[in-house]
C-alpha cells in the first residue's frame, strides 16, 4: 500500500505526527493510521488550555471498526482544537495532514528530535506491514 507522508512533519511510533507552524506545533494522525482505522465516524476533542505530555493520550478517534487513542507527539499547552472535526471527523480520512487535531504551544521543542522524519517513518510503516500489524 502506498501511503502519503508529510515531509515537513515528524512522526511517533504511535502513528501520530507533529509539524512546526511558527511558534506552535500542529498534531494529528498519519495517513497509515487513518487507513488502518478505516472510516472515521467520531473524534473526542480535548479542551483548549489542557497541558499534555509527550506520549500521553489526548484524544480518541472512533471508526466503523475500532476506537484508537491518539498520543501527544510533543509536550505543551493545547492552544487550538480543530473544531471542524466535531462535525466532519471523516476529514481525518480524506486529508490526514491537513486535518490536524490540535495545535500546541510546545514546552520543549527538542522533543521533536525523538520523533522520526518522513523517510524513517515510511521505513517504520513498511516494517509494520511486513510484521502484519
Amino acid at each position: 500500500m502506498a501511503y502519503k507522508y508529510d515531509p515537513t512533519a515528524r512522526y511517533a511510533k504511535t502513528h501520530d505526527w507533529a509539524r512546526v507552524e511558527g511558534d506552535l506545533v500542529a498534531c494529528g494522525i498519519s495517513d497509515y493510521a487513518q487507513h488502518a482505522l478505516s472510516d472515521v465516524v467520531y473524534i473526542e476533542l480535548p479542551d483548549v488550555g489542557t497541558t499534555i505530555t509527550q506520549g500521553q493520550v489526548y484524544s480518541t478517534v472512533e471508526s466503523v471498526k475500532a476506537a484508537e487513542e491518539v498520543y501527544a507527539p510533543v509536550s505543551g499547552e493545547i492552544v487550538e482544537v480543530n473544531e471542524a472535526l466535531a462535525d466532519a471527523p471523516e476529514l481525518l480520512n480524506s486529508d490526514p495532514y491537513g486535518a490536524w487535531i490540535i495545535k500546541v504551544r510546545p514546552s520543549d521543542l527538542s522533543e521533536l528530535d525523538s520523533l522520526m522524519d518522513a523517510a524513517a517513518y515510511e521505513a517504520f510503516v513498511q516494517e509494520e506491514e511486513k510484521g502484519g500489524h
